[in-house]
C-alpha cells in the first residue's frame, strides 16, 4: 500500500500531445481529449490514498464494512479489508477528478472472496470487472473513457452478499490529471525499530521488527552485509554456522531510497552437540543462594544442599546504563577467586543442577522500559551466562516492570542462549492476582520459553484466591487458592511452583512449616491434604517448590530442604 508503482507507470505512459508528439502509430492516429498544439502533463494515478496507507481517508465503505489491515498486503504496510453482509456487498468507493474526453486505465490488486472493480459516472459507458475467490493477490484491470463534460468519476470495489471478506491494495486510475493530482511521491522511510531475534537452530536465526510507514520492502543485514530482501516484517536467515554469534540489522526501502540500518541485535546459533546445560527435572526444588552475608550461614555454592535442582545466585547488580546488569562476587562469601566460584558452578552443572543469575530482589532495581534497555539487558545477561556458565536467568524485580519491554528483553536473551536456557520468575503475590498485571502478562507472553514461576507466598498479607475468597498467608489454603489463579490463568502446571521462606528468619512474615508445604503440593497434585479450598481438578505436572534461601535453610540445619525436597521429587 503505497503509490510507488506510479513512477514506472509514468515512464511507460508519459505523453506530450500536439506538435511535439514523439510517437506515431500510423497515418490514422487519432488524438483524443486534446487540441493540437496544447501540451498536457504526464499521466498520473488520480486515485488518492491508493494504497490505504492513510487508513480509509478518501474512501467510503457501505455499512461500516471496510477497514485497513497490516496483513495481507500487496505493497507498503496496509490494505483494505471489506466484509460483506447478508444485505450488504461491502462497497468501498471514492470520487476522482478526471479530464473530459480522456481514457483511463483502472486497476487494483485483490485477494480473498469475490471482488469487483468498476467505475460509474463516466459520462460514456460505465465499466466493471470481477474475479471469484483468490488465495493470492490478483490484479483486476479495465478501461473507461470520460464524456465531453465529465470532470469526476466514482471508482469502487465490492464483494458479494454474505460471501467471504475481500482485500484490495494499490488501486490505480491512470490517465490525464483532472486537476486533483495524485498521491505525493514517497519519502525515504524511517529506520525500522523493534528488531528482535526469535527462534534459532544450528543453522538459522528468525528475525522480526516493527513495520515502517511508507516502506515497500526491507533489507536484512548479517554482520554488515546484505543477505536478504523481504516485503514483510520478518525473515529467517539460514546457512549459518552452528554455535556462532551473529549481528543482524534491517533497513526499510521504497522507490525513494533506503533508510539507515536499525540498531543491531546479536543472536547465537545452537550447537550441534549435546546441550551443555542439564535439563530441569519434571519436579524441581529451587533455592536462592546469597552473594552476601546478612547473618544467615555463609555458603559457597559447593555447600548448597544436593536437594536443590535450581540454584539462583542472588543478585546481579545494575549499572548506570538502563537495563544493563553485571555480577560482583562478594568477598564476604569466602571465595579465594572468581575462578573458584566459576569452578563451583561447573561442578553443580556436572551434577545435574541448574545455576542461574537472579535479577532484582528487595533492594535491586533494573529498569527495562525501552528497546535500548531491553537490548542492554539481553546482551549483558548473555555475557554473564557466557562468562560464568550460568544456565539462565531469574526475574525477581520487585519495583515494577514493563511487560512489553521485559518480554522483548527475555526473547532476545533466549535467542542468544538457545533452547537450554532456564527462565524463572519470583513475583510477589500482588503481582499475580490477575492476568492483567504486568508480571502475569510477561509470564504468559514468554510462556514458550518459561521454566517456572515461583511466586513469593510471604511478606504478603491476605490475598484473593481463584474462587474470589480472601485467604491469609501461612495456611494450606493460601498456597493452593493463590496457585490456582496461575494454574487456571494460562500457565502450564509445570510452570507453577510454591515459594516460601526456609525458616522464620528468612522473611518478615509468611513462614509455614514444611508439612504445610507438602500438604499444599499434595492438594494440587493428588487432591489430598487440602484445607477448606479444594481445586476443581488436580495438576500432577506441578513443578515444585522454592525457598528463600539456601543460606537460611542451612542456618536451620537444612530442615526445609530435607523435608520438602524428597516430597517434591516424589510428586506424580
Amino acid at each position: 500500500m503505497d503509490s510507488s508503482h506510479r513512477r514506472s507507470a509514468r515512464t511507460r505512459h508519459g505523453r506530450w500531445l500536439g506538435g511535439g508528439l514523439a510517437l506515431a502509430v500510423g497515418a490514422g492516429l487519432a488524438l483524443t481529449g486534446a487540441t493540437a498544439g496544447t501540451a498536457y502533463a504526464a499521466d498520473v494515478n488520480v486515485a488518492k490514498n491508493a494504497g490505504f496507507e492513510s487508513g480509509l481517508a478518501n474512501w467510503t465503505c457501505s455499512a461500516g464494512s471496510g477497514a485497513t489491515v497490516s496483513s495481507p498486503v500487496h505493497g507498503g504496510t496496509a490494505a483494505l479489508k471489506a466484509t460483506p453482509g447478508g444485505q450488504d456487498n461491502a462497497r468501498c468507493a471514492q470520487t476522482v477528478a478526471v479530464r473530459p474526453n480522456s481514457t483511463y486505465t483502472l486497476s487494483a490488486w485483490v485477494q480473498g472472496g469475490y471482488a469487483y472493480l468498476g467505475a460509474s459516472g463516466t459520462g460514456t459507458t460505465d465499466v466493471s470487472t470481477w474475479t471469484p475467490d483468490s488465495a493470492g493477490w490478483k490484479q483486476l484491470t479495465t478501461r473507461f473513457t470520460t464524456g465531453a463534460s465529465t470532470t469526476s468519476v466514482t471508482v469502487h470495489t465490492h464483494g458479494w452478499y454474505g460471501q467471504a471478506a475481500y482485500h484490495v491494495d494499490d488501486v490505480s486510475v491512470f490517465g490525464p490529471d483532472g486537476g486533483g493530482g495524485g498521491d505525493p511521491d514517497p519519502a525515504v522511510p524511517a529506520t525500522p525499530a523493534g528488531l528482535t531475534a526469535g527462534a534459532v537452530t544450528a543453522s538459522s536465526v528468525a528475525l522480526s521488527w516493527s513495520p515502517v510507514s511508507g516502506a515497500t520492502g526491507y533489507h536484512v543485514y548479517r554482520d554488515g552485509a546484505r543477505v536478504q530482501s523481504v516485503t514483510g516484517t520478518s525473515a529467517t536467515v539460514a546457512g549459518l554456522a552452528a554455535n556462532t554469534s551473529y549481528s543482524f540489522q534491517v533497513s526499510a526501502t521504497n522507490t525513494a531510497g533506503e533508510s539507515a540500518k536499525s540498531t543491531a541485535v546479536t543472536a547465537r546459533t545452537s550447537g550441534t552437540g549435546p546441550n551443555p546445560n542439564p535439563a530441569v527435572p519434571r519436579h524441581a526444588l529451587t533455592g536462592y543462594w546469597q552473594n552476601f552475608n546478612n547473618g544467615a550461614t555463609v555458603q559457597k555454592l559447593r555447600d548448597v544442599q544436593a536437594q536443590y535442582d535450581i540454584i539462583a545466585v542472588s543478585f546481579a547488580d545494575s549499572t548506570t546504563t538502563p537495563g544493563q546488569i553485571v555480577f560482583n562476587l562478594d568477598p564476604a562469601v569466602g571465595y579465594a577467586s572468581v575462578a573458584d566460584f566459576k569452578a563451583d558452578i561447573a561442578a553443580k552443572k556436572a551434577a545435574g543442577k541448574s545455576v542461574i543469575i537472579s535479577v532484582g530482589g528487595e533492594k535491586g532495581n533494573v529498569t527495562i522500559n525501552s528497546d535500548a534497555s531491553a537490548t542492554a539487558f539481553a546482551n549483558s545477561a548473555y555475557a554473564l551466562m557466557q562468562e560464568y556458565g550460568f544456565n539462565g536467568v531469574d526475574i525477581d524485580l520487585e519495583h515494577g516492570i514493563n511487560s512489553t519491554y521485559l518480554t522483548k528483553a527475555l526473547r532476545q536473551l533466549s535467542a542468544k542462549a538457545g533452547p537450554g536456557m532456564v527462565l524463572t520468575m519470583a513475583p510477589q503475590t500482588i503481582d499475580m492476582q490477575s492476568t492483567g498485571t504486568e508480571y502475569f502478562k510477561t509470564a504468559l507472553a514468554v510462556k514458550d520459553i518459561l521454566t517456572v514461576v515461583n511466586m513469593q507466598y510471604y511478606n504478603s498479607g491476605s490475598m484473593l484466591g481463584c474462587d474470589g475468597k480472601v485467604y491469609s498467608q501461612g495456611s494450606v489454603d493460601f498456597l493452593t487458592a493463590l496457585a490456582c489463579i496461575q494454574l487456571e490463568g494460562g500457565l502450564d502446571a509445570s510452570q507453577v511452583g510454591l515459594g516460601v521462606p526456609a525458616s522464620t528468619r528468612g522473611a518478615g512474615s509468611g513462614y509455614v512449616d514444611p508439612q504445610i508445604v507438602k500438604n499444599a503440593l499434595d492438594c494440587l497434585t493428588r487432591a489430598t491434604g487440602c484445607g477448606s479450598f479444594k481445586p476443581s481438578k488436580t495438576y500432577p505436572a506441578l513443578r515444585g517448590a522454592m525457598t528463600w534461601s539456601t543460606n537460611w535453610d542451612a542456618t536451620a540445619g537444612n530442615a526445609w530442604s530435607n523435608a520438602v525436597g524428597p516430597h517434591v521429587h516424589n510428586l506424580p
